[in-house]
């Protein structure tokens, strides 16, 4: 079922814009803002996965929970189906519970370890209404079995798994009120690299088993490249490049994406040995205090002086690959190889 805003996008984020305020001194006076995310816009359409990445602090995580309204937005728009999430009610954001659910990072901290799993797995049904006694337990049963684990699990407390399998019991958890929409905050990254690729795995199949639409969010671009449809990158609270996921990681426009992207490693040891990593400059910028223009321009090897005073626009620059960088734009869309240096390029 298409969105009623008719573009057909199930999701879409407007000018979205999260401040959390900074008080000091003996009166709690307002000082500042640490500035989380400041200014998104993405879509995502029914069915696909929307891979959002970008290093720790980017803002990835406080712009998953916001759409979910699990953070209220300082300013922007989250249009659900064409709903206005923020515009909901209590009432109406309880009932929007059963079609936007989130997997949490971390699989030990987010289950109550007090509770067995087949109480944490049925609490969903209990809270909306869906389903209770003999009817939840066949439920919670179906679940585990749905994601690999054994109904008897239920009885047990999550102390006595392991991190996968907790993983594993949050997907149940989340797939419970049967969402359409997942957004899933780093899903595998408290994980083994052999588990990992078990949980992709399960959140792809269930995907294509359910019609499931997920935001994606990750710092591992190779994580990233195999589960999403298409791939944002963030940096210090804003979007710089968007693009279908071949796209992105055949032509990145956007030198922090080709950054990113270098630091991939190749399993053929030729191509390793013959690829140049790009090593980025200086740490990534406070979200207090952001450089002014664009926020890349003080690692970045081909900045000029238009970067350091103008804020650059996401412009289209091929079907569906928008960028925000003033060099792409200067130079008819095409990328910056910024393995050369700054000399050659500026």
């Amino acid at each position: 079922m298409s969105g009623t805003n008719g573009t057909g996008d199930l999701l879409e984020v407007r000018d979205l814009y999260k401040y959390f305020p900074i008080n000091a001194g003996v009166f709690s006076r307002h000082v500042g803002d640490v500035r989380a995310v400041d200014g998104v816009d993405f879509t995502i359409k029914k069915g696909e996965t929307l891979g959002l990445v970008g290093e720790s602090g980017s803002g990835k995580t406080t712009a998953g929970r916001v759409v979910l309204r699990l953070l209220e937005a300082t300013k922007g728009q989250v249009l659900f189906e064409g709903r206005d999430v923020g515009a909901l009610g209590r009432e109406d954001v309880r009932k929007l519970r059963k079609e936007m659910q989130i997997i949490f990072q971390d699989p030990y901290a987010s289950l109550n370890p007090r509770m067995t799993v087949g109480d944490i797995v049925s609490e969903p049904l209990k809270i909306h209404g869906l389903a209770t006694g003999k009817d939840a337990e066949a439920r919670v049963q179906e679940l585990l079995r749905l994601v690999g684990l054994q109904p008897y699990h239920a009885n047990r407390y999550p102390h006595e798994f392991s991190g996968g399998q907790r993983q594993r019991v949050g997907i149940a958890r989340s797939l419970a009120v049967s969402p359409k929409f997942i957004v899933a905050d780093e899903p595998v990254s408290a994980l083994d690299v052999s588990i990992q690729a078990q949980v992709i795995n399960l959140l792809q199949d269930l995907q294509q088993q359910f019609g499931l639409t997920y935001l994606f969010i990750a710092h591992d671009l190779s994580v990233v490249r195999h589960i999403s449809t298409r791939v944002a990158v963030m940096y210090v609270g804003k979007i710089v490049e968007i693009a279908n996921r071949d796209d992105l990681y055949a032509n990145p426009l956007h030198p922090y994406t080709q950054a990113l992207l270098s630091a991939i490693p190749i399993p053929d040891p030729r191509v390793e040995s013959r690829r140049k990593r790009i090593i980025l400059s200086g740490d990534i910028p406070s979200p207090v205090n952001p450089p002014p223009g664009c926020r890349f321009h003080t690692r970045c090897p081909v900045a000029f002086d238009r970067c350091k005073v103008e804020v650059p626009s996401l412009n289209t620059y091929a079907t569906g690959h928008v960028a925000a960088c003033h060099w792409v734009e200067e130079h008819n869309g095409n990328a910056p190889d910024i393995t050369k240096g700054p000399a050659v390029l500026a």
